[in-house]
């Protein structure tokens, strides 16, 4: 059974920068095209960045050239590097994995920018 877990999440004030981290087991995660959501209360989750199996990249306007999805295969782990964090990033972060039908979730780990 496919799992992800997110870890690197926290309390930062606006300017600084977090590191998350997506650490996947049970499926082929090279092969995979893999991404990271937000989702604030009473909002729909929503598509931060994504990177396919041959590392192609996909990001929010909202954050282009502000965050940087990247994996490591050998490690079976997708990041989410967050720099100049802004209080409208605050939100609980999920890492998805795609593939036939519904994208596979993590648990989801809380970001929280301070002004």
């Amino acid at each position: 059974q496919v799992q992800l877990v997110e870890s690197g999440g926290g309390l930062v004030q606006a300017g600084g920068s977090l590191t998350l981290s997506c650490a996947t087991s049970g499926s082929i995660f090279s092969s995979s095209a893999m991404g990271w959501y937000r989702q604030t209360p009473g909002k729909q989750r929503e598509l931060v960045a994504s990177i396919g199996s041959s590392g192609s990249r996909n990001y929010a306007g909202s954050v282009k050239d502000r965050f940087t999805i990247s994996r490591d295969n050998a490690k079976n782990t997708v990041y989410l590097h967050m720099n100049s964090l802004k209080p409208e990033d605050t939100a609980v972060y999920f890492c998805a994995k795609f593939g036939p039908g519904s994208p596979l979730w993590g648990q989801g780990t809380q970001v929280t920018v301070s002004s």
